[in-house]
């Protein structure tokens, strides 16, 4: 678990299409919302908020303090908005959740390290899981699942979902069986030169092109 990502944000009082003022100020619209509250509207520096996204992704909880209020509140991303042209940051919603009770989350699959059933058969690791689905107390949830590819020491070695190595405290909701990676076999590289094209030797030209005699 990384060190606790905390944010503190204000009040917010301007609402659509007034957002794009507080966005040109440098602020970003934030939402949070979730068992235990109203609904509150607030709004934060948008280089705080990215900085902050980038630390938590989707499964490392945030501590969001309100001005005026007491108390903190621990939340997750859950939707977050982005300008298809610009690339600046619109909109971020945030869940509340209990620290006791456990929820499910997205953790990401990370490969880590050389495969030797991929390098034994001339080929590559293939990986077509990249995110499984997992259960756990917000505070033990995982950011992501780091594995190590020298599990794949066969040239046909597959990685299964139920093969993943899951922190304690944390359950496993994707389908056990589903596949996550496996080894895909390459071509041999071959060491025969290619055949040169047959030349004709110099002078000639392997056809008879001296001119005809011409009948009288």
């Amino acid at each position: 678990m990384p060190d606790r990502i905390s944010l503190n944000l204000q009040p917010r009082s301007s609402f659509g299409k007034k957002n794009r003022a507080l966005r040109r100020s440098g602020l970003t619209p934030v939402h949070l919302y979730g068992p235990g509250i109203d609904p509150k509207n607030l709004q934060i520096t948008s280089a705080d908020l990215i900085k902050a996204l980038a630390l938590a992704g989707a499964t490392t909880p945030v501590s969001i303090t309100v001005d005026g209020e007491s108390g903190e509140h621990l939340a997750f991303a859950r939707e977050i908005q982005w300008d298809p042209v610009r690339g600046d940051l619109i909109h971020v919603d945030f869940l509340r959740t209990e620290a006791t009770e456990r929820i499910s989350a997205e953790a990401p699959v990370v490969l880590e390290g050389e495969s030797a059933g991929a390098r034994s058969a001339f080929g590559t690791v293939v990986q077509m899981l990249r995110h499984v689905t997992v259960e756990a107390l917000p505070l033990d949830m995982p950011r992501e699942i780091l594995v190590d590819a020298t599990v794949l020491d066969e040239p046909d070695s597959v990685l299964r979902a139920g093969d993943l190595p899951i922190p304690n405290g944390v359950t496993l909701l994707t389908d056990p069986e589903e596949m996550v990676a496996r080894v895909e076999a390459g071509r041999a590289p071959t060491d025969a030169p290619a055949t040169p094209q047959a030349e004709a030797p110099s002078g000639e030209t392997g056809a008879d092109d001296s001119p005809e005699e011409e009948s009288s």
